[in-house]
């Protein structure tokens, strides 16, 4: 049994501290709520409380060394996070050669959620606090050194009642630290991936996450995905399109990247006003920030915390808005500056992406 399937052993001999029973008798399926490449999700009561759950049926018959790594991470991830935007893990349970990760029990994903109340695009003051919510969940997994790597509308989880948003499913999170290494460029869903993964960086850090939450951002006041690809190739085109063909001017070394190709064709910056006309400029100024071409350049999640377009949310904030001036409504994505990202408990990159010690 190798260590990770070991800690995985402990984490369903030693629960978290929550009464929440060891044992999937005390739990009725309710319905099947989705179905992943390494399990299945069911919303669960659990009989002795009445308390309604999601249960996330692992399945190990597929791997001779049992629990599958994407399982291992998320339960060791899980644990650490605590956090009033993160879906929080009650239990491990592993019983009958399955294993089930108990979480707390959500409405809807953020994608149902928009697509089933359209109107809700057009209420500003829910969807500043749903990105304010997606921000500060990322910035605490940030500053514990976890990078989710699939940030999606599908992977946000909401409350309908009280409109609270958390962040879920971290099968491909990853704590990161030193030494760097190279990470596969096989996550993030694609019409949320970076393009320092798109072209190919084997090494980056939290900037992807970031410009996940610009995509998401967009896309909540859009009502449609910002940049919605059929392929990666077809995704960077459509990046193209709106922020301009990248060169080592916006970008720098971004030629240097394995996939970047000089005959890309060339694309102008589309001005913000048109492609988020109903953005006004402090939520447009936020935006460049998140989708900044360098990743050294992006925002941090902690930084768009504390930006201007949130002044007037209600939760209380440590510090003020956001500085500097707002930009034109009519300028370009990617000629507009941005500030540098905080090393507060993040990791710093290098202009093409790379990572930093």
């Amino acid at each position: 049994m190798t260590r990770e399937a070991d800690a995985v052993r402990q984490a369903a001999e030693a629960p978290p501290p929550r009464k929440v029973p060891a044992s999937m008798d005390n739990f009725e399926k309710v319905e099947k709520i989705g179905e992943g490449t390494y399990g299945v999700v069911y919303k669960a009561r659990n009989r002795t409380n009445d308390d309604v759950v999601a249960l996330k049926r692992i399945r190990l018959e597929q791997e001779e060394e049992g629990v599958p790594s994407t399982a291992i991470r998320e339960i060791s991830l899980l644990k650490e996070l605590k956090h009033e935007n993160i879906v929080s893990l009650m239990d491990v349970i592993h019983q009958d050669k399955k294993l089930y990760l108990v979480f707390e029990h959500l409405d809807v994903d953020l994608k149902k959620h928009l697509d089933t109340h359209p109107h809700v695009s057009n209420d500003r003051r829910v969807i500043k606090g749903y990105l304010y919510q997606m921000c500060a969940g990322v910035a605490y997994c940030h500053s514990h050194r976890v990078l989710h790597r699939d940030l999606k509308p599908q992977n946000l989880l909401v409350d309908q009642r009280t409109n609270v948003l958390k962040l879920a499913d971290f099968g491909l999170a990853r704590a990161f630290g030193i030494p760097v290494r190279a990470y596969t460029h096989e996550v993030v869903t694609l019409w949320y991936r970076s393009p320092e993964i798109l072209l190919g960086a084997r090494h980056y850090s939290t900037p992807v996450d970031v410009w996940s939450i610009g995509c998401i951002f967009a896309e909540m006041i859009n009502h449609a995905p910002l940049f919605p690809g059929d392929s990666e190739i077809d995704q960077l085109y459509r990046i193209f399109r709106v922020l301009g063909t990248p060169d080592d001017d916006v970008w720098p070394a971004v030629s240097s990247l394995p996939d970047y190709k000089p005959q890309f064709p060339q694309w102008k910056a589309k001005a913000w006003k048109d492609v988020c006309p109903n953005l006004d400029r402090d939520g447009i100024d936020l935006l460049i920030s998140l989708l900044h071409y360098a990743p050294h350049k992006r925002v941090s999640a902690r930084e768009a915390c504390e930006h201007r377009f949130f002044d007037d949310y209600a939760p209380a904030r440590g510090g003020g808005g956001g500085g500097g001036s707002s930009p034109e409504a009519g300028s370009s994505p990617a000629s507009q500056p941005s500030s540098k990202r905080s090393s507060g408990g993040e990791t710093e990159t290098d202009a093409a992406g790379e990572e930093t010690e």
